[in-house]
């Protein structure tokens, strides 16, 4: 009689290595535009990181809990990091730390983290985003060396939160102003980019911002020939989300 063979175990995803946790004590508060405010922390250590990438920020909620939000880095140095936060009058934990930041304030924070990062083959590169993405765009265009071909939409709440880039790279930069709020599915972002005319070579796009407008430009791509791989697409935010961001690699 042959022995009974026992079921086998079900597979499980190996859990991810915990991210490298980092202490940050608030230096310097500056408020950059009407509705941008960059924190400088102190920190040990540097950041090994890619322009783009972001930190998991523990920000305390007014219900007196910590609340894990993500923010991209938008320089570091050996012992600081700058975080630049958006305020845009919703009043969540990170935008009500920012408001009540002191220097001396302390943060714990895991990271760096992100898939949205710079693709170092391509031949050009767009950039594509509202004000919640304009840290990591900066980023990353600041990255890009002289010979680069770049192109950058970015929508913004009011002219006077356009800011000033240093970058050396091969730029055309066009800031689109909304004269308000932030809102789901942004037309003058999506009908831009159904304009842009790609340039020779194999380029990348960057496409972040609300959720539903990333997932309609990234279809307008994907229609008019774009290969999946050249497209590096995130929702950084939508109505009703706290917290988190959404990968958007396919079209559900």
């Amino acid at each position: 009689m042959q022995p009974l063979q026992q079921a086998p175990e079900p597979w499980t995803r190996p859990a991810r290595p915990p991210l490298p946790l980092h202490e940050l004590t608030l230096r310097e508060v500056r408020d950059l535009t009407p509705h941008m405010r960059r924190l400088t922390f102190d920190m040990d250590g540097q950041l090994d990181y890619r322009a783009g990438q972001d930190l998991a920020l523990l920000v305390p909620g007014a219900d007196g809990e910590l609340h894990r939000r993500h923010y991209t880095i938008r320089d570091a140095a050996p012992g600081e990091a700058a975080i630049d936060f958006v305020i845009h009058g919703h009043h969540g934990p990170g935008e009500l730390f920012a408001l009540n930041a002191r220097p001396g304030d302390r943060l714990e924070a895991r990271g760096p983290r992100g898939r949205t990062v710079l693709n170092p083959d391509a031949d050009w590169h767009v950039f594509v985003g509202d004000e919640t993405c304009l840290p990591g765009i900066f980023a990353m265009l600041e990255t890009l060396p002289r010979r680069a071909r770049a192109f950058a939409f970015i929508e913004v709440e009011d002219k006077d939160d356009r800011q000033y880039l240093d970058a050396d790279c091969d730029l055309d930069l066009e800031w689109l102003v909304r004269n308000g709020p932030a809102v789901a599915a942004s037309l003058p972002l999506i009908e831009r980019m159904s304009l842009f005319a790609p340039p020779p070579g194999r380029g990348q796009a960057y496409v972040i911002g609300e959720t539903s407008t990333v997932r309609t430009i990234r279809r307008g791509l994907l229609a008019r020939g774009f290969d999946k791989a050249q497209i590096a697409a995130e929702g950084y935010w939508r109505p009703g989300r706290l917290g988190g961001h959404d990968h958007i690699f396919d079209e559900g």
